[in-house]
Formats: C-alpha cells, structure tokens, sequence
C-alpha cells in the first residue's frame, strides 16, 4: 500500500502499455504551414481562383455604383479606394504565399533530381557488372571452343597414327600409307580453317 502524500515512481522494467501511449499529446506538424501555403498557391493558379475574383469585383462595383447612396460603402468618387485596398491586401499576401510553395518545391525537385542521379549511377555500375560478365562468358565459352577444337584434333591425330601402325604391322604397301598420310594431312587442314572460322 503506497503512502499518502509520496508520489508513485513507475519501474522501469515494466512497460508503459498503450495507455501512456495514447495520453501524449500529438506534436504539431511543422510541415503543416507549408502545406497551407501549397493549397492556397494551388488555389490561386486555377480558372476558378481568376472566376471567382472577377465576379468578386464586378459585384463590388455593381452594388457601389446601382445600389441607393445609403447602401454604398465604397464611393465611386473616390476611386473605390477599399476595393483597391482589399486587392493590394490580396496581392501582397499572394505573392510571399507564392514564393514559398515555390521554394518547398524546388526542394522537392533538388532531391528528386539527387534520388534521380542515384539512381542512374546504380544503373550504370549495373550495366557495366553485366558488361563485365558478358565479356567474361564470352572469353569462357572461346576458350570451351578452343579446347574442344584440340580434343578433336588430338583425336583424329590418335586414330591416325593407329591407323598408320596397324598398317605398317600389317605389312601394308607403302602407297596405300602415303595416301592415309595424305588424308590425315586434308584432315589437319580442314580442322585448321574450321578452328580459324569459329575465332572469326
């Protein structure tokens, strides 16, 4: 049981649940004021904005002009001096408004053209891996080739040396090797101007 007039600490080890979560009070936005200025600058950019301003003024004018002397409150003797002061009001807090929401987006535009830079480096090393690999598949596959093309040569030069010995043990006369001889030697070339074709 706690004592009255001493404060309970709460422990550190326990966790604060989502009560203490929701009894925090919500820190305001401080991009909120930019927001505000981008809506108002969106605003002022479109027909409507344009519409609704001169319907604005011609009603000004039409109810200061038409209207009993009474019910006027803008004399045009004066040169409507309040509408003039109201639209020098309007433009002069237009065009700070406007510069900001300029401002926010030309930091927008400055990460995104850095998010964009990035990006086309991480392309390019990707592009220049691939290029790399490619080569190197290439190297691979001539060099495949090349060994292929002396297995088969070597092949064709064991098969006729056993020709070539198997006719001398059979007593074979000489024209019938220098024929097999000439063979082998057509073979050689034939191989040679394939392999020759193929590093082309």
């Amino acid at each position: 049981m706690a004592r009255p007039g001493r404060t309970r600490v709460p422990s550190l080890d326990a966790p604060r649940g989502r009560i203490g979560m929701l009894n925090r009070t919500p820190q305001p936005s401080r991009d909120r004021f930019g927001r505000f200025t981008e809506s108002i600058a969106r605003a002022m950019g479109t027909p409507w904005f344009l519409l609704g301003l001169s319907l604005f003024c011609i009603m000004w004018l039409a109810w200061n002009t038409l209207m009993p002397a009474d019910l006027r409150f803008d004399a045009a003797s004066n040169g409507f001096t309040a509408l003039t002061l109201v639209l020098s009001l309007q433009a002069s807090y237009a065009a700070p408004l406007i510069l900001l929401a300029q401002n926010r987006q030309d930091d927008r535009d400055r990460v995104q053209i850095e998010q964009d830079r990035q990006r086309a480096e991480r392309n390019l090393a990707d592009t220049e891996y691939l290029a790399r690999e490619i080569v190197a598949l290439r190297m691979a596959m001539t060099d495949v080739s090349n060994v292929a093309v002396t297995r088969d040569v070597l092949r064709d030069e064991l098969k006729a040396l056993l020709e070539d010995l198997d006719g001398r043990a059979a007593g074979e006369p000489d024209h019938l090797t220098a024929e097999r001889e000439e063979r082998r030697r057509r073979a050689d070339r034939r191989e040679r101007a394939e392999r020759d074709a193929r590093e082309r």
